[in-house]
């Protein structure tokens, strides 16, 4: 998982991308609308916290902006991602407010100062309602991941992974059974400023496989990695 920071207090900005990192996501940090709009244009982001009094102008605007997005086409994607779950955070707890805010196309609305645990809770009821989820817990098969205790279980038992391991796991449960490509998985697990190496994809295929099974994560050569659908069905056109 992605997120996408908006925020120009940089005090604000490094606590919630601390928070956000440890909880196993990717994190970006921008304290203005261009710059914000810049990394939606070239990154596929999963979420976005967005604060509304930036130095450029309304968080509101942005938000707009990306609501008026038009949507991708069947089977491929589209940058900047116009369904793309958002989270407002701001000092502003008025109704009218929070109300603005919600009709503006915001997914939920936090008042600052908040917990960190509440707004990592908030973050995956928002992107399980995306994935059209109403379990906390996602179950394929044998296994049954836990996204909120981070614990993954396979027949029963405990299995021990990684925080990239995780991360991965979750994102192609999330897209199942779509094959993304190596590329998308390097997006949704890295942040601009992490250090990447060319084989980290497939060295972290390679531990899941060996940790949960060859049989759940299948390869298109060429392409990409999916978890096949429990019925069999065919898979869907890979994500670029």
């Amino acid at each position: 998982m992605r997120a996408l920071v908006v925020e120009d207090d940089p005090g604000i900005a490094s606590g919630l991308q601390a928070s956000l990192r440890q909880a196993g996501y990717a994190v970006d940090l921008c304290a203005t609308i261009d710059a914000a709009w810049l990394a939606l244009a070239v990154e596929p982001f999963d979420v976005m916290l967005l604060d509304l009094g930036l130095p450029d102008g309304e968080g509101l605007d942005l938000l707009a902006r990306l609501r008026r997005q038009p949507a991708a086409a069947a089977g491929r994607a589209t940058l900047p991602r116009p369904d793309m779950p958002v989270l407002i955070m701001t000092a502003r707890d008025g109704v009218s407010d929070r109300i603005s805010g919600l009709d503006s196309g915001a997914d939920d609305y936090l008042v600052k100062p908040f917990d960190a645990n509440e707004m990592l809770a908030r973050l995956r009821a928002m992107v399980r309602r995306a994935g059209g989820r109403s379990s906390p817990v996602i179950a394929h098969g044998e296994l049954v991941v836990d996204p909120a205790a981070h614990t993954v279980l396979r027949a029963g038992e405990a299995v021990t992974l990684g925080a990239k391991e995780f991360a991965l796991l979750l994102t192609l449960l999330q897209a199942r059974p779509q094959v993304l490509s190596k590329a998308r998985l390097e997006s949704a697990l890295y942040g601009f400023d992490e250090g990447l190496e060319s084989n980290a994809i497939e060295v972290h295929i390679h531990h899941l496989r060996r940790k949960l099974g060859d049989g759940l994560i299948k390869t298109v050569r060429g392409v990409g990695y999916f978890v096949p659908r429990e019925d069999g069905a065919p898979t869907t056109p890979a994500q670029k």
